[in-house]
């Protein structure tokens, strides 16, 4: 974490320097601590000492966090947010009372936030990192729904030779639907259409 030291004639002056020097624009992406206050002396001529301030930039996935915060208060949703690092990316749990709101239907206001989220942590920076947003652990549950969702439907190819193509599916829902299918023996799966509307179609192989 890049941190620095800055003055100036008043703090905001100060925080004004300070974001010029770590490139940002906005005051969502920093955090920062006054260490002076500005103090302008003897009838501003004696005496006078600047505003310091020590400011550094924000973590990418607490940026997302803080922009979920906001979010979820406009809202007036009420929850805890936990961030964890999952492999390759951060994700962030949601807990609390009545969160079917921010969940969605079949999680679309979830995946809508997740992409804010997203905007919010990798604005301003080149490293770019991937944030998941889960609520009440909804994403687990729908994961583990398509996997059973996925075997009854190789079943029934089986049964009735013949190719079965589902309901359209985000990216993500689509891959957990592939990865099942790819376990089940002699059965393949192929995405057709264009997004929104892309639909896996699972089918017997050759």
């Amino acid at each position: 974490m890049k941190t620095i030291e800055v003055t100036g004639k008043t703090v905001d002056e100060a925080l004004k320097a300070g974001m010029e020097e770590l490139g940002v624009g906005e005051m969502t992406d920093i955090e920062y601590e006054v260490l002076e206050e500005a103090n302008p002396g003897f009838l501003g001529l004696l005496g006078g000492r600047p505003a310091r301030i020590k400011m550094w930039l924000l973590a990418p996935e607490v940026k997302a966090r803080r922009l979920l915060e906001e979010i979820m208060d406009r809202m007036g949703i009420r929850g805890e947010t936990q961030i964890s690092k999952v492999g390759e990316y951060y994700e962030i749990q949601v807990e609390g009372d009545d969160l079917g709101i921010l969940i969605g239907r079949r999680g679309r206001t979830l995946d809508a936030l997740q992409y804010l989220a997203n905007l919010a942590a990798n604005r301003g920076s080149s490293d770019r990192v991937r944030i998941i947003v889960d609520a009440a652990s909804y994403r687990q549950r729908r994961a583990e729904t398509l996997r059973n969702l996925a075997q009854r439907l190789c079943q029934r190819a089986r049964r009735q030779r013949r190719k079965v193509v589902l309901e359209p599916m985000t990216p993500q829902e689509r891959r957990i639907i592939h990865l099942t299918v790819q376990g089940e023996k002699g059965m393949t799966s192929y995405s057709q259409g264009e997004d929104p509307h892309r639909r896996v179609v699972i089918a017997l192989e050759g």
